[in-house]
């Protein structure tokens, strides 16, 4: 692949990590749109067919209409692409012969696009193909009709209850209340097992998640941070093991990432800080420095260190909620070495939600191993999911998910 490699960003917020946000409007945002989001969804759902092809043509001719007067236009080089997730639909769609445009609005790359396409003759048909046609789409070329939602399946809560009924694994979860009093703050914190975690009932990329809340006090610490960003709060079972990523397009499981946290091992003699800085000083030549920040004093606090203290012989823990190589972690594409028990299951899920390309996270112990052997669950639901993951792990086969992708419209 000539893909462009991911590289860490420079970051204000050590809790938004690599994806940085401005927390006001993000809540200002949170707190009038999540209430809805989910009414939105069904609504839209419902809608007749030709409402539905009205809403695409009104909005595609807005923006030939910015073009004609010079206010936007249409790109075709690819180094302004916006996200890795679109390059790589990006470049396969120059592999495949097809045309395709970036959208310039103000003089500023959006992550919206265009591609010139003909129709596919049908099987057994002579005679010529028809005209070919753009299609518009945000990041990945996914046909229209696949992409109306009867529910609002970002929202964490949402997409647990779903699941529940399926007898989907979930961890067990519980909605915050928007106002509460102490007494709810410790009714809550004792209806689910230790330690448990506090995240934005709608979010992604673990922006303000909270992990391995032990006490009271840390699970208070946990919702101010969480509510930096979002009103709207889902407490959940702390489950253990790693952060993995099951992409499926079409109904079918086309690529399973795994992400592990950074972590340490004691010496006995060590303090963790000096066995990160060991750490980083060996680390593979693809793998960030780990970061040292507020987020990590934190995430060692709730599993009672602090960087100063030296680790017993032997003993491991992790650094932080974060996964993957520009978090000093590892990654790797497994799809080869999964488990068959996980592909009924996640096939399943990508039914109940029927999207013809969605992304499922999962904390699972080992991928390796029977899934009903061991503790793990779907954490949440990922309707654009980053396909570039699959590209760019450290081990493993590069899946061509694009190319799935780019299948959808024969």
């Amino acid at each position: 692949m000539n893909t462009r490699k991911p590289i860490a960003k420079r970051r204000q917020c050590s809790y938004c990590a690599d994806a940085q946000i401005n927390h006001f409007f993000s809540f200002l945002g949170n707190f009038f749109g999540t209430p809805f989001d989910d009414h939105v969804s069904r609504t839209a759902h419902r809608a007749p067919k030709f409402l539905k092809n009205f809403v695409d043509w009104l909005s595609v001719s807005l923006l030939q209409v910015l073009a004609f007067l010079k206010i936007a236009k249409f790109s075709g080089n690819i180094e302004k692409v916006k996200t890795f997730r679109s390059r790589v639909i990006w470049e396969e769609a120059k592999r495949r012969g097809i045309k395709m445009e970036q959208v310039i609005l103000f003089g500023r790359p959006l992550d919206y696009y265009r591609a010139l396409r003909s129709p596919a003759r049908p099987a057994g048909e002579l005679g010529e193909v028809g005209r070919a046609h753009w299609i518009y789409f945000e990041s990945l070329p996914i046909p229209p009709e696949s992409l109306d939602m009867r529910r609002n399946w970002d929202d964490k809560f949402i997409l647990k209850g779903e699941f529940d009924k399926g007898g989907i694994p979930v961890p067990r979860h519980l909605k915050f209340p928007l106002f509460y009093s102490q007494k709810n703050l410790e009714e809550i914190f004792s209806k689910l097992e230790k330690p448990v975690i506090v995240k934005p009932k709608v979010g992604s990329r673990g922006r303000h998640t909270i992990t391995n809340i032990n006490s009271l006090q840390k699970f208070r610490e946990g919702i101010a941070i969480v509510r930096q960003i979002s009103p709207y709060l889902v407490v959940e079972e702390h489950l253990l093991g790693d952060v993995c990523r099951a992409t499926l397009v079409n109904g079918m499981l086309a690529g399973f990432y795994r992400g592990q946290t950074p972590s340490v091992v004691g010496d006995g003699k060590s303090t963790i800080g000096e066995l990160i800085k060991e750490k980083d000083k060996n680390r593979p030549e693809r793998v960030e420095k780990i970061r040292v920040g507020e987020e990590l004093y934190g995430h060692l606090a709730r599993s009672g260190y602090q960087i100063g203290d030296i680790l017993p012989e032997g003993k491991s823990i992790t650094l932080s909620y974060h996964f993957g190589r520009l978090f000093g972690g590892t990654t790797r594409e497994m799809i080869d070495e999964l488990h068959p028990s996980f592909f009924p299951i996640f096939e399943k899920a990508a039914q109940t939600v029927d999207l013809a390309v969605v992304g499922f996270d999962s904390i699972i112990p080992d991928p390796t191993e029977p899934a009903n052997g061991q503790k793990w669950g779907i954490i949440e639901c990922n309707t654009l999911p980053f396909i570039d993951l699959h590209y760019d792990a450290l081990e493993g086969k590069p899946r061509n998910i694009a190319g799935m992708i780019w299948d959808l419209w024969n």
